[in-house]
C-alpha cells in the first residue's frame, strides 16, 4: 500500500516543524510537499538530508506535489483561502488552526460536501485533551455549576482557546441546558467570557504551553479535571490518526471523539 501524500501549510512555526520531524519517520506517510509565507527557499531541508517542494504560493505546490492531504497549522487568516484551494483540487484537509469563526466552519463544511473531499478540525489533537473533555461532557450531566481555566504561552492569539470553547459547548451540548450561572446582579468582567453558563478565565504567561482545569461545582463538592501539554509531540499521535482516517471519509468531522470510538 502506497504512502499517503502529505503536505504541510504553516511549516516554519512551531506545529509545522514539529509535524515535519514526525512525518519523516511515519511509513504509511509521505511528506511531499510545505507551505509557509516566510519560505525564503524553494526546498525544505528534512531531517534524513533529503528535501520536498517549499514555497509560500500555495496552489503551486498543490500542483507540484499533488498531496492526498493538506495538513494545516497556519493562521485563522491563512486558512480559509487554503481550505478553498485544496477543496477545489480535491485534496483532503486536517486543520488544526485555531481561531475559525462559526461562518468558517460552516463554509468548510460546505465546501467538503460540495467537492466530495474529508476534513478533520480539531480543537486539540493531544490524546489526553481529547479525554478531558469527554470526560467533563460526562461529568457535566450530574453537576450544575462549572468553570474552565485554560493557560496557554505568551505567543498565543486567540482567547479563549479553541479547546475551551469546544469544552463548554461540548458539556452543555451533552447535558441538554446551558449551566447555572452566577446571581444576578454579582457578574463582573473579571468573570471570564460567559459560554453556555460556563465561565472560561484565560491565562497567557511565558513557560506556558497548553493547559486546560474544568472545575464543576455542587453542593458541598467539587470535582477537577485537568490536563497539561509539556511538549507539542503530544498533538502528533492525533494529527497522524486524522491524516490516515481522513482519506476514508467525506464531508467534515469535529474533533478526534469519532475517530477514537468515544461515545457523544
Amino acid at each position: 500500500m502506497k504512502p499517503i501524500r502529505v503536505v504541510v501549510h504553516g511549516a516554519v512555526g512551531r506545529m509545522g516543524q514539529t509535524l515535519v520531524d514526525t512525518l519523516c519517520r511515519e511509513p504509511d506517510l509521505q511528506l511531499v510537499g510545505a507551505i509557509d509565507l516566510k519560505a525564503a527557499e524553494d526546498k525544505l531541508p528534512l531531517p534524513d538530508g533529503s528535501a520536498v517542494p517549499f514555497s509560500s504560493d500555495l496552489d503551486y505546490i498543490l500542483f507540484e506535489c499533488q498531496p492526498e492531504v493538506l495538513v494545516d497549522f497556519s493562521t485563522a487568516k491563512a486558512v480559509m483561502p487554503a481550505v478553498r484551494q485544496a477543496a477545489e483540487r480535491g485534496v483532503n484537509l486536517v486543520i488544526g488552526t485555531t481561531g475559525l469563526a462559526a461562518d468558517d466552519v460552516k463554509e468548510i463544511e460546505r465546501l467538503a460536501k460540495a467537492k466530495g473531499v474529508g476534513v478533520v478540525i480539531a480543537p486539540n489533537f493531544a490524546l489526553g485533551a481529547v479525554l478531558m473533555m469527554h470526560l467533563a461532557k460526562i461529568a457535566g450531566k450530574y453537576l450544575d455549576h462549572a468553570e474552565i481555566i485554560e493557560l496557554h504561552h505568551e505567543g498565543k492569539l486567540d482567547a479563549p482557546s479553541g479547546t475551551a470553547l469546544a469544552t463548554a459547548k461540548g458539556m452543555a451540548q451533552a447535558r441538554g441546558k446551558p449551566f447555572s450561572t452566577p446571581p444576578a446582579g454579582k457578574k463582573s468582567d473579571s468573570r471570564g467570557k460567559q459560554v453556555e453558563g460556563i465561565s472560561i478565565h484565560s491565562v497567557r504567561l511565558p513557560g506556558l504551553l497548553a493547559h486546560q482545569e474544568v472545575i464543576l461545582g455542587g453542593a458541598g463538592q467539587t470535582l477537577s479535571i485537568r490536563h497539561d501539554t509539556s511538549g507539542r509531540e503530544s498533538f502528533m499521535p492525533g494529527v497522524m490518526l486524522a491524516i490516515k482516517e481522513v482519506v476514508k471519509k467525506k464531508g467534515l468531522t469535529y474533533g478526534l471523539d469519532s475517530l477514537l470510538g468515544l461515545e457523544k
